[in-house]
């Protein structure tokens, strides 16, 4: 695919900058800046369905209550994970959509889950599945056999999981701690515990073998002022338990995704800027375009505030909840300007494809396609393709859709020419 190479090319040395390895804080690097064009080059988004999960039609087993993630293996199996308490299973698919087979399943015995909550696939195929209850790591061979359970070091009071990715070539995985969903506390010291407020979003490495986990830091990306600083000390800790419920509404979030290599792709600013770290250097590389973000207006917040109030549903004899969420609505605070970058992905073969807004505040744009050594490959059209849930070999690409009904499908499909 011919490329469009970018316009300028710098460096910043970024003196406050640090990662975190396990033992010794390391400087960040010189930081290459490249500017990418401006102007779109479009790109035909063609796709071939393979195969569906999760049709009314389907089998027993894709009848799916909960599907947090997909990934593909080397072989360009599809592995599905449903959380839903009542299933926690990985189902591992064929390229002609057949069950291979399946893993875990709620139980206490080894290779069974108590809270199962994110899954990471390797290329080889081995699979890490989190466990909150468990406070660890499963790990399955590629064969899907039970490996080991490697439990998670430290002995905090409060256990938090979230989505993880795999570190292709390594034992390891990635994950967003301040963007973890699910948290579990360990007895009443954890109410007790020291209040350490995070300034950063750390992209950490966690290292899955052995007895338990060795984690550090890739990159920090940046956090939004909360103002909980302010609070009193309940507010703080109910802030260390759920990072973005403090944040204005509409504050940039971390989208991020793993290369092939190694390294992680990353945006944490409402500009159009793509940042690609490594362990030991931290951030290396920024990739920009020149799209400005779009303020908040006061019409806008305006109408956000009454559509979210008038969505409010409450049980008989709950009106006191219901002005209580209404109050807090109308006190919200909320950022002053719209994110262009909406989401980030990185394909098998190392493309980073960046999804920004569209023409109205809330909807999706096109998505742009480049490399992290800075070639703008093109943008698919808004509208042309979604930002797919997980990429594989060879143009696979899975999807996630939900019906009206609530009902979740999974959509296998390979794009054409990739």
């Amino acid at each position: 695919m011919p490329t469009l190479h970018f316009v300028k090319r710098s460096l910043l040395f970024a003196p406050h900058a640090w990662t975190f390895c396990l033992l010794t804080p390391v400087p960040a690097a010189a930081q290459e800046v490249i500017e990418l064009p401006a102007e779109d080059r479009w790109l035909e988004a063609e796709f071939e369905e393979l195969y569906r999960l999760g049709t009314l039609s389907g089998a027993e087993w894709e009848q799916f209550g909960e599907v947090q993630s997909v990934a593909f293996d080397g072989a360009g199996n599809l592995l599905v994970f449903d959380r839903h308490p009542q299933s926690q299973r990985v189902f591992v698919v064929g390229g002609d959509g057949r069950l291979i087979r399946r893993m875990g399943g709620p139980g206490e015995g080894p290779g069974e889950f108590g809270d199962a909550d994110a899954m990471a696939v390797m290329p080889d195929g081995r699979v890490v599945v989190a466990d909150l209850r468990r406070r660890g790591y499963h790990v399955f061979g590629a064969d899907g056999e039970f490996d080991r359970m490697v439990r998670i070091s430290g002995s905090g009071s409060i256990v938090k999981v979230g989505f993880i990715k795999a570190l292709p070539g390594t034992d390891a995985v990635v994950w967003v701690p301040t963007q973890a969903a699910s948290l579990r506390i360990i007895g009443s010291a954890a109410l007790h515990a020291p209040i350490v407020l995070p300034v950063s979003h750390p992209i950490e490495r966690i290292l899955v073998r052995g007895e338990s986990t060795e984690t550090d830091t890739i990159a920090e990306a940046w956090m939004p002022a909360t103002g909980i600083e302010e609070k009193d000390e309940r507010a703080q800790r109910n802030f260390m338990r759920a990072p973005d419920s403090e944040f204005p509404r509409f504050s940039p979030r971390v989208h991020w995704g793993v290369l092939p290599d190694g390294r992680v792709a990353f945006s944490d600013s409402t500009a159009w800027t793509v940042k690609v770290a490594e362990a030991s250097a931290g951030v290396v590389r920024i990739l920009k375009r020149p799209f400005r973000p779009e303020p908040l207006t006061e019409r806008f917040i305006r109408a956000d505030r009454d559509r979210r109030v008038g969505r409010l549903v409450a049980p008989s004899g709950s009106g006191m909840w219901l002005d209580d969420v209404r109050r807090a609505i109308e006190n919200e605070e909320y950022y002053d300007e719209f994110s262009v970058i909406r989401g980030v992905r990185v394909t098998w073969d190392g493309r980073i494809w960046v999804l920004r807004s569209g023409a109205e505040p809330l909807s999706d744009g096109p998505i742009d396609v480049v490399t992290p050594d800075g070639d703008y490959l093109g943008s698919y059209p808004a509208g042309t393709t979604g930002l797919p849930a997980a990429f594989g070999p060879h143009g696979l690409v899975a999807f996630i859709e939900t019906n009206e009904l609530g009902v979740q499908a999974v959509v296998v499909k390979r794009l054409v020419g990739s």
